[in-house]
């Protein structure tokens, strides 16, 4: 059973729509003794970083998702969701994160090294580069997902980045991860063949690791 993380700043309705094509049992809750024992947790996410951790924090899901993380079992943050397990970020102020993987999230600057404009936010499809091994990756060969945003992760740790996707001059990291914890920057439940091949891998993941209990 897949627990998603309710904060009132999920996209909790095509989320769980995906799940259910996959026939993936889930629920949706905002209380932390249920999520606790879900077999894998879901942090969805659409808005400011900033605003996300001040609702985590204070209704002790940030508490309840590093707890979440400490018991191995797999953890997974899409979109903003994602940004949220990394260190900090600089969204309406420098803002701490769960600290569950190394690195901070930073704005595009709107500008290549050769000072050629791009778009903010990065909107639209981009083919995924993989450069790391993931389970999430499992058979799967390199595609097109969907992104919309305008703030990115900023890693040194290489090991961290399982598939990125080019924007302009900048590599973005497009899927994470490191032992039990995962990310896509992306939206899967939006990505069409490839999106849905990434969800399933992560629930038959989590489907492995209760099964091995």
């Amino acid at each position: 059973m897949i627990g998603i993380v309710d904060y009132g700043m999920g996209n909790l309705f095509s989320v769980s729509k995906a799940l259910e094509r996959l026939d993936t049992p889930y629920f949706i809750s905002q209380y932390k003794q249920g999520l606790m024992g879900a077999d894998a947790l879901l942090v969805p996410g659409v808005g400011s970083f900033r605003d996300a951790m001040e609702v985590l924090n204070r209704t002790g899901l940030a508490e309840m998702i590093r707890d979440f993380a400490a018991t191995g079992k797999p953890v997974l943050g899409i979109c903003l969701g994602m940004q949220l397990l990394f260190e900090e970020s600089t969204e309406n102020g420098k803002t701490k994160g769960l600290s569950l993987l190394p690195g901070k999230v930073g704005r595009f600057s709107g500008l290549t090294a050769d000072g050629e404009a791009y778009k903010v936010p990065h909107m639209g499809w981009n083919k995924l580069r993989f450069t790391g091994n993931s389970p999430l990756l499992a058979s799967l060969e390199e595609d097109y997902v969907y992104f919309v945003h305008s703030y990115y992760v900023k890693t040194g740790d290489q090991d961290v980045l399982a598939a990125v996707g080019d924007y302009y001059d900048i590599e973005v990291p497009a899927i994470v991860g490191k032992g039990n914890i995962y990310g896509m920057q992306f939206h899967p439940e939006k990505s069409s063949d490839m999106g849905m091949a990434l969800l399933r891998n992560f629930t038959e993941m989590a489907a492995e690791r209760k099964s091995e209990q």
